[in-house]
């Protein structure tokens, strides 16, 4: 039974190129990862490639506090805003009691992570009471020049398309589908067809003007709502931040929206939906139709219960009060009309959106809304100058830690210095072709912190070899040729080395888990460098050894070899089983042997 095994055990030694060839092969198709994915470097972070740092002051609103719990969420929900807009090592922080601060490292989408970092994302569905286009103080009002005492919906054209009441006959009775559609950005029913936008018309474009009385949608004072929204001049940026910022979703409000460049004002009746009862919000691109990028929302049951109310109570009025406007953070961003109730507890928003407006609001929607209100306090643009510098510091620092490790093995090891030496430029090769391919896989980015970890693992890496060496050194001293030996030591050697990468790998992986920010990127690459350093010493380093020792360089123990029997201390013979010498034991006659 022993002899099989020992043949298969020297079949198995004797292909130590199929491993060489392996890690080969692993290089290659990595590299071609590398070339195929457009990123030749690895993604950068805020400390080596520069970005923009927001300091955000909390505000409390009305019904939250300013606390460590709703800060963390607050944190939590910015990181994953940033992090679902593709932005590299974004990182999102508290800085005292009240303060955020955001760090966004230049890269793509980088503008809009710092757009809407902050934003509270309180999205509602508000029935629209009035609406007309705003008009700075003094000016004449736009109602004058239109029936009912309003101005025509935003991109309405008079001699190009059918008036409001005739497209609700022509596209409500035609279909049963139900249909909610804005001026500029649709709202439809994301299961059902939609219909284009009523222009205005002079028979039909003009809206009549209601009060918040009047619709019983109102419960704060009606003649102090008109009058704000009278006052309301939207084209000012002063007006426009306080209109509806502060509202609770029971009142009627003013806001303001614009469309194509033009501003609106509104007045606003209580929210018949909530926005946190979107479900699920992502950006999609209509290709069987003219809408453009959309995003489309699912509603949960409560939520698709009042949507299907509002719209059913909104399709039995008319214009201006058969509209509702979907007001995030205060600003109208459509006010579709209701044809009917929609119900099926899907809907759409559509229309002149890009790719990155749906994607942003998608990303807000879906991650939530924050539970405070931030006020940003300062944007800092950070130079990579002094990250350049501090990097040139660390490579320097590197290269000579490196240098002396090798001058090390060369002086000790001798001829084995040249498999250390190969090892770590196998093991510096994948950990650059990794790091590369995870920039554009999951947004790691390469900091200072990281960097350290990575000059680290030279010294783990340089330990492995040196468990195995000095294994092999310790079976020549025993009196056993260099090939044996190296096989011999490699079961020793191979669990001091697994049991070593395995503390190092829990300890990263334990930092990378307890802490945040850069201090994560040490972790992550030292955790990373101690998975590689397993690959390469067992299908790199233990292969070229077993090559190696056929050698007759390495096999004879060459004085530069670094396995000299002499300079080791082995007593010869080396190939021999010793044996206990008798009391009288004396030279042993070579014709009796």
């Amino acid at each position: 039974m022993a002899a099989p095994k020992r043949g298969r055990s020297a079949s198995a030694q004797s292909k130590p190129g199929r491993s060489l060839a392996l890690i080969l092969i692993a290089i290659v198709a990595l590299t071609g990862g590398m070339f195929l994915s457009g990123h030749k470097t690895p993604r950068l972070g805020i400390d080596l490639a520069g970005g923009t740092s927001i300091t955000l002051k909390a505000k409390a609103d009305q019904g939250s506090a300013i606390n460590k719990a709703n800060m963390d969420t607050a944190v939590d929900i910015m990181n994953r805003r940033v992090n679902g807009l593709g932005v590299s090592e974004a990182e999102v922080q508290t800085q005292g009691n009240d303060n955020i601060i955001v760090n966004i490292p230049k890269g793509t989408n980088s503008k809009e992570a710092q757009q809407q970092v902050g934003t509270t994302a309180k999205l509602y569905f508000r029935p629209v009471l009035l609406q007309e286009a705003s008009a700075p103080a003094g000016s004449p009002s736009p109602s004058a020049s239109t029936s009912g005492g309003s101005s025509p919906k935003p991109g309405a054209s008079p001699s190009s398309s059918p008036s409001a009441k005739e497209k609700a006959t022509s596209s409500g009775s035609s279909s049963p589908n139900a249909t909610a559609t804005s001026q500029g950005r649709p709202v439809t029913d994301a299961l059902k067809a939609g219909s284009p936008s009523p222009s205005g018309s002079p028979s039909g474009s003009g809206k009549p003007s209601a009060s918040p009385s009047a619709s019983g949608s109102g419960s704060g004072d009606a003649k102090q709502l008109q009058a704000q929204f009278a006052a309301l001049d939207c084209t000012k940026p002063t007006d426009r931040a306080k209109a509806g910022k502060d509202a609770k979703p029971g009142d009627s409000t003013v806001a303001c929206g614009q469309v194509d460049g033009n501003w609106y004002k509104y007045l606003l009746g209580p929210a018949g939906v909530d926005g946190t009862e979107v479900k699920k919000a992502q950006a999609v691109f209509d290709t069987q139709g003219a809408a453009g990028w959309q995003v489309q929302m699912t509603f949960t049951k409560t939520g698709a219960n009042k949507f299907a109310d509002i719209t059913g109570q909104l399709a039995q009025k008319q214009q201006p009060q058969n509209e509702f406007g979907i007001v995030l953070d205060g600003e109208v961003v459509s006010s579709p009309f209701v044809q009917q109730a929609i119900t099926g507890g899907q809907a759409e928003i559509s229309g002149s959106f890009k790719q990155e407006e749906a994607q942003s609001l998608a990303n807000m929607l879906s991650y939530g809304a924050l539970p405070l209100s931030f006020q940003e306090q300062s944007v800092t643009t950070v130079t990579a100058a002094l990250g350049g510098e501090q990097l040139h510091a660390g490579l320097v620092a590197g290269a000579i830690g490196l240098a002396l490790v090798v001058i090390y093995l060369v002086v000790y090891y001798r001829g084995l210095s040249i498999v250390a030496m190969a090892s770590l430029l196998v093991s510096a090769i994948l950990t650059y072709l990794i790091m590369t391919l995870l920039g554009p896989a999951i947004n790691f980015a390469l900091n200072l912190p990281a960097v350290c970890g990575a000059i680290v693992a030279i010294g783990i890496t340089a330990d492995s070899f040196i468990v195995y060496f000095e294994r092999i050194r310790d079976e020549i001293r025993e009196g056993r040729s260099l090939r044996p030996a190296v096989e011999r030591a490699w079961p020793r050697a191979r669990r001091t080395i697994l049991v070593s990468d395995f503390v190092s790998f829990l300890a990263a992986a334990v930092l990378f888990i307890v802490t945040v920010g850069k201090v994560q990127g040490f972790a992550f690459t030292l955790g990373l460098t101690t998975v590689l350093d397993v690959v390469v010493v067992f299908f790199f380093t233990k292969p070229l050894m077993t090559v190696l020792a056929r050698r007759k360089f390495f096999a004879d123990g060459h004085k530069w070899s670094g396995l000299d029997p002499k300079s080791l201390g082995a007593k010869p013979p080396l190939r021999r089983t010793r044996r206990p010498a008798g009391p009288t034991a004396g030279p042993v006659d070579p014709k009796e042997a």
